[in-house]
């Protein structure tokens, strides 16, 4: 999917009108400043709708032992 991108400068000017697109379209807009993407315009979507597990599935890379403790040289890795 292709994103819209505008200057800041130009969603100021038109914001009302970008906010209307992304309601009837849901395709996001990315404002930026200087050409960097800095924000993100999108449809807003309640996360209480979403399933949990879904957002989680896929997440976890690997998962050997999960009952083994943790050795002391882990948590320095941490950090």
């Amino acid at each position: 999917m292709h994103r819209r991108q505008v200057s800041k400068s130009e969603f100021k000017a038109r914001a009302l009108e970008f906010f209307r697109q992304v309601e009837a379209t849901g395709e996001p807009i990315v404002v930026t400043d200087h050409g960097k993407p800095v924000v993100e315009i999108r449809p807003y979507r309640a996360a209480a709708a979403r399933d949990p597990l879904e957002v989680l599935r896929g997440s976890v890379l690997r998962f050997d032992d999960p009952l083994s403790p943790v050795a002391d040289d882990a948590w320095d890795a941490a950090q």
